[in-house]
């Protein structure tokens, strides 16, 4: 095999490779000769089929696999020969003249192109200094988390009085009955169905038309489904519902008792106290441990200047910029960006994609070097977690990602960052510094 090293610019290299004629060729005589004693073909006694008619009639296919064996084991030892660490797989050119090479008359020629990774010497996580946001639920946080418990927990009592009307707020109990041109529509009715007054469930028009209803009262009202409506046969269609009040009820006061938390499932007041506690704290934690990081990786990326495989920034920023794009078509797009000329968007997003690619290349040189890896158990907890975000389709996203190994690929990413962060906060020269709920929780709005 002889390797010339045709270009060298930058992180991009490209490598001619050939294997001289001779060389495929004893080893085509080699797999004749292993096969040729195990071979049966009609006419020839079992073990004593002549090398010759060997050749003639299974040689072209021996060659083209002795080719495609050669080519991925001299385009490796290549890059191990050379000590280079392509950042993606190489593209291959065959230079030579395919049918002359399979018939043992040319040398295979090819060229490998990639992009190396870059050599660089990551900063040793012991220098780094960091602050560690902390902070921990107050009675204050609790008693708000409770009541935003309770809010969501209404329950609600009879109105009482000698002239209850509906009003906003208020959850009726109805009987309906929905008409196109006078006809019953399929799926427009129902009996005993509860409404609460602005909660806006039913179609635009429906709730605001029985405030002031009192129990007992029949009425009609008119509305007109949305032109988006889900079902095509109603969408932008006028409609009448024949309406009976059987019941107004108003919101009951939350008491947040140990009677309360009975109704949700918890032993006592004491307890629901406790488990929203540790649920406050678990959140905080996870906003403290979101600045850590993005504070660590600012350092990082401030840290290393070295050049980047473009591809790898390339894929990267078309991935980014495909959300952008969707975002935009959507009308989701910050106001900021939404004011940017696309030149200006793609050249923001440009930066973050090198960024990312340079914070990546970081991460993963130091966790080489200190031995990080994701291990099957903890690759497969990923997939589980995942699983468990479909109820119902758990084994359809099991099945997938056990025959798609590059999807699996994908969740290991995030595992293996999350663990090289943890082995440099847990070397480097790290401050808790106590902050205020609001500071905490603004940091990770705006991150």
């Amino acid at each position: 095999m002889q390797v010339v090293e045709k270009s060298n610019e930058g992180l991009s290299r490209v490598i001619a490779v050939t294997i001289p004629v001779a060389e495929l060729n004893e080893k085509l005589e080699a797999r004749i000769k292993e096969v040729a004693p195990q071979m049966k073909l009609k006419g020839f006694r079992p073990g004593k089929v002549p090398a010759a008619h060997v050749k003639k009639t299974f040689g072209r296919d021996f060659m083209g696999e002795i080719i495609n064996a050669s080519l991925n084991e001299t385009s490796q030892k290549a890059l191990d020969d050379a000590k280079l660490r392509p950042a993606a797989p190489a593209e291959m050119k065959l230079i030579s003249d395919m049918d002359k090479v399979i018939a043992g008359q040319e040398d295979l020629a090819y060229e490998m192109s990639l992009e190396v990774m870059p050599d660089f010497t990551p900063v040793d996580p012991k220098t780094l200094k960091l602050e560690r946001p902390t902070y921990t639920a107050s009675d204050e946080d609790l008693d708000e988390a409770l009541k935003e418990l309770a809010s969501q927990a209404k329950s609600y009592e009879d109105k009482k009085g000698k002239t209850v009307k509906a009003a906003e707020g208020d959850q009726l109990t109805i009987d309906f009955v929905g008409k196109l041109d006078g006809e019953v529509f399929e799926g427009g009715s129902a009996e005993d169905a509860d409404l609460v007054i602005g909660s806006n469930r039913f179609i635009p028009g429906f709730e605001e038309q029985l405030k002031g209803a009192k129990v007992g009262e029949e009425k009609t009202i008119e509305v007109t489904f949305p032109e988006e409506y889900q079902a095509k046969n109603l969408a932008g269609k006028a409609a009448t519902f024949d309406i009976k009040v059987k019941a107004i009820k108003a919101e009951a006061e939350a008491k947040i008792d140990d009677e309360f938390a009975t109704r949700i499932g918890l032993e006592s007041l004491d307890k629901l106290k406790e488990l929203l506690k540790a649920n406050l704290d678990q959140q905080y934690a996870g906003a403290a441990r979101f600045k850590l990081k993005r504070a660590l990786l600012d350092q990082l990326d401030a840290a290393h200047d070295f050049a980047l495989p473009p591809k790898m920034v390339d894929a990267e920023f078309e991935g980014i910029w495909a959300q952008v794009s969707a975002d935009k078509d959507a009308g989701r797009l910050p106001e900021e960006d939404a004011k940017k000329s696309e030149d200006e968007l793609k050249a923001e997003y440009k930066k973050i994609a090198e960024r990312r690619v340079r914070l990546g290349l970081v991460l993963a040189e130091i966790g080489r070097a200190n031995n990080v890896g994701v291990t099957d158990q903890e690759l497969s907890g990923a997939i589980m977690a995942e699983a468990r975000n479909y109820p119902g389709q758990e084994k359809m996203v099991l099945d997938f990602y056990r025959q798609n190994p590059n999807a699996a690929a994908q969740l290991r990413a995030p595992i293996y960052e999350e663990k090289v962060v943890d082995l440099i906060v847990g070397v480097a020269d790290v401050t808790d510094t106590p902050i205020s709920k609001e500071e905490l929780l603004k940091e990770e709005e705006e991150a």
